[in-house]
């Protein structure tokens, strides 16, 4: 049971390289809303007060869970890592890229041996400042270039077991009592498969576009809601709780579209989907509605071609907008950031060598940026297996640190939760980019 909700779409990003990279950077394949197994606080008790009241009463959306909000932006096309965090301390990188190769002069450097794209130049400060950390050469344990198969099981989470949820559903659904914003997918129409699985899931384009379709005003969303309500009242629960969460979300995304929300500190966000749904973001979790994780897509990573020089191109652009909304978002979010954890993610890295084309093909290890208060950064972790022909896997960078261990860190540190129970047959071996919360 899925309720008509309107949620206004943005611009796309653009296309990609391959068939395969044009379908996973487009709406994922799961539905919109599912359905919730308990009715959130905040929805009844937000359609009944003002907008200031609302506000004030959000904090009482969500109960039981004191671990960080886990922000998951995941780079939809397998982004090339050798080139967001280049190695420019390793004479083989140069050989292998003579056209595209950050130049170690315009690197921003991190470590002897590795640079941030220069067009990332708002997240250095973040850097130095502890608060944002790398990690270099990490993958998934059986890697197949393949975008279908390498999503689906990066979002899975559980090689070897025939679990089929997404391991966001198994985090959310270990805490207690999640809400309805408990499990959002940010800034999309669909929720992807991370969060598969029994756990509610709620998906926006936006908070101020999230809104009932049949409803053309305050009057008639008020009419549709009281009517929808006593239509449920009583239904069974596969049939009523769909659509109870669903207006309990709408209630206080129509609070929070009547206050209105500006950025703190002087933060600006770019325009463009990745922007809008980082600041919504941040509007969400200092509203307290109770987020616990959170899914925000950017897609167009799939450069075969053109991928462009470090002060123009293709590259160039889309880490300009990465850069400056990343940095928006830690300056909006202020003291709350000691509350969020972001992490990124991709399928897969590229190849080292580039091709005739300008441009990078499907390759295996890459890079994660961790970003957050209880983040131990202006660290670049992990072992670097190095480029020379004889160190690398088929031709690629070998992945060194398996992504799941990364996650588990921040399960287990910032989340308050056992790993293993969302991460089956997780290593056990950390990183130390993160600090326990006290």
């Amino acid at each position: 049971m899925t309720l008509p909700t309107r949620s206004t779409p943005s611009p796309t990003m653009g296309a990609c390289g391959c068939p395969e990279g044009v379908a996973v950077s487009g709406p994922t394949r799961r539905g919109v809303l599912a359905g919730a197994a308990t009715l959130g606080a905040a929805g009844a008790t937000v359609a009944m007060a003002s907008p200031a009241e609302a506000l004030t009463r959000l904090t009482f959306a969500d109960s039981g869970y004191t671990g960080d909000t886990l922000v998951v932006l995941s780079f939809r096309g397998g982004i090339d890592g050798l080139s967001v965090v280049a190695p420019v301390g390793d004479p083989e990188y140069y050989t292998a890229r003579p056209s595209i190769a950050v130049p170690q002069a315009r690197g921003l450097q991190l470590t002897s041996r590795f640079a941030l794209h220069p067009a990332l130049a708002p997240l250095l400060p973040l850097y130095t400042g502890g608060k944002l950390a790398v990690v270099h050469a990490v993958g998934q344990p059986n890697p197949t270039r393949s975008h279908f198969t390498d999503l689906d099981e990066m979002e899975r989470a559980a090689p070897g077991s025939s679990l089929r949820t997404g391991w966001l559903d198994r985090m959310v659904g270990a805490t207690t009592t999640p809400g309805p914003f408990a499990s959002s997918a940010v800034g999309a129409t669909s929720a992807p498969r991370a969060m598969l699985g029994p756990t509610p899931e709620l998906a926006m384009r936006s908070v101020d576009s999230f809104s009932l379709n049949a409803a053309w005003d305050a009057t008639e969303s008020t009419r549709w809601t009281t009517a929808l309500r006593a239509l449920h009242a009583g239904a069974p629960e596969p049939i009523g709780a769909p659509a109870t969460v669903t207006l309990d979300a709408l209630s206080t995304a129509g609070a929070l579209r009547s206050a209105g929300y500006t950025p703190s500190g002087g933060a600006s966000y770019p325009s463009g989907a990745l922007g809008d749904a980082l600041r919504d973001t941040a509007r969400l979790v200092k509203a307290g509605v109770g987020l616990r994780a959170v899914t925000i897509d950017s897609g167009n990573w799939d450069m075969h071609t053109d991928l462009g020089r470090s002060d123009n191109g293709w590259m160039f652009r889309q880490l300009t907008e990465v850069g400056r909304a990343l940095a928006a978002f830690m300056t909006d979010l202020g003291a709350a950031a000691d509350r969020v954890t972001l992490v990124t993610l991709s399928e897969f890295g590229r190849r080292v060598t580039e091709n005739g084309s300008g441009g990078v093909d499907h390759g295996y290890g890459n890079f994660s940026f961790v970003l957050g208060g209880g983040v131990v950064g202006g660290q670049v972790y992990g072992t670097w297996p190095g480029l020379a022909a004889d160190q690398l896997q088929a031709g690629d960078l070998r992945a060194t640190t398996d992504y799941r261990s990364v996650l588990a860190e921040l399960l287990e540190k910032r989340c308050g939760l056992t790993a293993s129970t969302v991460l089956p047959g997780v290593p056990s071996a950390r990183l130390g980019l993160a600090r326990a919360r006290t």
